[in-house]
């Protein structure tokens, strides 16, 4: 029997798994990509005390979403049920959520982005080690463009001082995320919601004590409210389901859109223009990210097509 999806019913064909899971992982990179745009709004400088507002937030809605749809005793069965497998995501969650913040006040936005551009190349790495996964030579240009656009983008802004703990965090969130794919796309027959939100509730949890205090006012809750429910609750959600059906290297590069979208949106809410270098960068990975996407497209319904007589 196929593995039941965290959000979509079971009994679909392998194709039809497949395009479900790029629908999943770009519509999480999506409202990823949301994020800078909400921060940017918020009245609290305090950093630690936005994850654990958000974290808060988006714990909440995993549990709210897990409980609707599986009743407490199968939420709870979830979370015994995940295993190994589960606690290893939970611990990358948590581990990239909170090292980000870390790295911050170590290093620049710009390495770390382009940190977080090698990880469809850690994961097509990672797969092909665990997994056993062939990377074709076309996703093999995809990562290669991906990684220069990103490169392109943030090359305004590279610091020529060299941080070893900012860039050695940097490396792990990209490390531990290509890692929490690829556990994923192995263990596809474990629900990784509660996997997620486990890690969602530790990082929250060390953020909570590192605060300075959890006093917000009415507007930052309604836009921590977006911020941790709908940008990171329900985005985590779609990519842990959809990381599921597709391979992993294809699930990481398609979740570089995020920080692609992520200055048009600041741009649009708040006015604040990208660099010409920011959008050039961007459309290099968008036209690269879409040119593989259609060339799988074309791949598979070549397959799916039957053979003349």
């Amino acid at each position: 029997m196929a593995p039941q999806s965290d959000l979509s019913p079971a009994g679909r064909s392998p194709a039809g798994d497949a395009r479900r899971g790029v629908v999943l992982v770009f519509g999480a990179a999506l409202l990823w990509s949301f994020g800078g745009a909400i921060a940017r709004g918020l009245e609290v400088s305090d950093p630690w005390t936005i994850i654990a507002w958000r974290a808060a937030f988006a714990a909440l809605f995993l549990i709210s979403f897990m409980l609707w749809r599986d009743g407490a005793s199968g939420t709870f069965r979830l979370f015994r049920s995940m295993g190994f497998p589960g606690l290893g995501v939970a611990l990358c969650v948590a581990a990239a959520t909170t090292s980000f913040v870390v790295a911050l006040g170590y290093t620049s936005v710009a390495n770390i982005l382009l940190m977080q551009a090698g990880v469809p190349l850690i994961a097509a790495l990672l797969g092909v080690v665990f997994l056993r996964e062939a990377v074709d030579g076309v996703t093999w240009v995809a990562i290669a463009a991906v990684i220069a656009g990103i490169g392109v983008m943030v090359s305004d802004s590279f610091t020529t001082s060299v941080s070893f703990i900012g860039d050695g965090l940097a490396l792990l969130i990209a490390v531990v995320f290509a890692a929490a794919t690829v556990i994923t796309r192995r263990y596809s027959g474990v629900r990784m919601t509660p996997a997620a939100c486990l890690g969602i509730m530790t990082s929250g949890t060390v953020a909570w004590l590192l605060s300075s205090g959890m006093r917000i006012s009415i507007q930052d809750l309604g836009l921590l409210v977006l911020f941790g429910a709908v940008t990171l609750g329900f985005g985590m959600a779609m990519f842990v389901t959809g990381a599921r059906l597709i391979p992993s290297a294809l699930a990481a590069l398609i979740s570089t859109m995020e920080p692609v979208l992520g200055p048009v949106w600041v741009w649009l809410i708040h006015a604040e223009v990208p660099a010409p270098r920011t959008l050039l960068g961007g459309g290099i990975v968008f036209l690269a990210l879409l040119g593989h996407i259609l060339w799988q497209w074309r791949r598979s319904r070549r397959t799916a097509l039957p053979l003349p007589n």
